[in-house]
């Protein structure tokens, strides 16, 4: 294909909720292009913990988080952190955040992410079956670890409040029988919760062996290909001008994660975006190795084993688009594990990542079409679940461009809250 020849749709953004849009729109019978500025499958759908989890119900807008969060002002260790800056467009995001952290709120918003993460496991689930992708697909569950008394006693509430309100339940595993139930955690350890449903997989070997089987069937990918204005006629866009020449198309899905906002004003639509930074660092497998891919909630740490190395990863910087990777940062995140682990200590070379995700104020991804351009749809702002809701958000996408009934409510994701 030229960068002339028009198709049905492009896709901008070919992470993994770009490369879900591209599926779902081709099954629709729909020509797709998807273009990055970078390379497939890039940024935050690259380097994070490869966990499909239903059980990430409850929003970041939990009580208590904005308390967190002005601690942290003062705290650059924290796992959790604001770094102070000049910035009237965060000073808006966290004081629309700081609204809706409260119990009513976020059991609100937990019963329409709830909605989202089972439809989205269904899908995976079907995908797997369907095409068999080669990406270390794990139905091994997410076992959250806690390390002192406090810390059970305060997961414990969390895990009622799951089971009373979301109907999800988790094995309780007391700490004395916690290392043979896996051998890598350290002994004296005050217990776990396992929750059996979640999954887990490579996100590298998922987004090149789902993009690769799209380009079998005809999508086109055109990487290093920078968006750079939208050309519009009539309340549509009618052709984007991009770094590698003009497309034309007639629908166009933003999926460019938190670099979304920075298309407010051309896209005349509310994006309320905040890069929220994290860090990974991808190291060989440690021995005794993890069985299950872990969390831990006390140092906000997860782990994830794979099965020829094995990643730690964290943190929640809203720091700007910062693209540093502080060598304190890699640092703690190993100083952390070792509270948990047998064996936590780097073997071989590190691998070392930052990504920025795109967090909303209201925790909820943004799905639909901009409420100006009758062409143009969103799928971004997943905050830290985008591997998780990416296949919900390709049948969604492809069910509004197709005029077929929607299996979610759309107003609940749609931009159009933000006016």
């Amino acid at each position: 294909m030229t960068l002339s020849a028009r198709t049905d749709v492009i896709v901008v953004g070919s992470g993994i909720i770009g490369i879900a849009c591209a599926h779902y729109l081709t099954a629709a019978g729909l020509r797709v292009t998807v273009i990055d500025q970078a390379t497939i499958g890039g940024a935050c759908s690259q380097g994070n913990c490869g966990y499909i989890c239903p059980s990430h119900v409850l929003p970041l807008t939990e009580p208590g988080a904005i308390g967190t969060a002005l601690k942290s002002l003062f705290n650059p260790k924290a796992p959790f952190r604001v770094k102070p800056r000049l910035s009237p467009a965060l000073v808006k995001w966290m004081w629309q955040f700081a609204r809706r952290c409260n119990h009513r709120q976020m059991l609100t918003a937990g019963q329409h992410l709830k909605a989202i993460l089972d439809s989205s496991m269904r899908e995976y689930r079907l995908l797997m079956h369907d095409e068999a992708l080669p990406c270390e697909w794990k139905e091994t569950g997410l076992l959250y670890v806690l390390q002192t008394e406090h810390g059970m006693n305060d997961f414990a509430k969390n895990d009622r409040l799951l089971t009373e309100h979301f109907g999800l339940s988790a094995r309780r595993i007391e700490g004395r029988d916690l290392s043979a139930f896996d051998p890598a955690l350290l002994p004296g350890l005050a217990g776990a919760f396992h929750y059996p449903n979640d999954t887990s997989i490579r996100p590298d070997l998922l987004n090149a062996s789902w993009s690769q089987r799209l380009k079998e069937r005809g999508v086109t990918f055109i990487e290093h290909c920078q968006l750079q204005r939208f050309e519009r006629a009539n309340g549509r866009v009618v052709q984007l001008a991009t770094s590698r020449g003009a497309l034309q198309t007639d629908r166009i899905v933003i999926a460019t994660g938190a670099w979304s906002s920075l298309l407010s004003s051309e896209l005349e639509c509310p994006i309320p975006i905040e890069p929220g930074k994290g860090y990974s660092v991808t190291m060989s497998r440690p021995d005794p190795c993890p069985r299950y891919p872990l969390l831990f909630p006390e140092h906000r740490v997860g782990v994830s084993p794979f099965e020829q190395d094995y990643r730690l990863g964290s943190m929640m910087e809203f720091a700007g688009f910062d693209s540093s990777i502080p060598a304190r940062r890699i640092q703690q995140l190993q100083d952390s594990a070792s509270h948990y682990l047998v064996s936590s200590s780097p073997v071989g070379e590190l691998q070392t990542w930052y990504g920025w995700r795109p967090m909303t104020w209201d925790s909820l991804p943004i799905i639909g079409r901009t409420p100006r351009l009758e062409n143009v749809y969103l799928a971004t702002g997943h905050n830290m679940l985008g591997m998780s809701l990416a296949t919900a958000t390709g049948k969604l996408i492809a069910e509004l461009m197709s005029g077929r009934p929607p299996h979610l409510d759309p107003a609940v994701f749609s931009p159009q809250r933000f006016l």
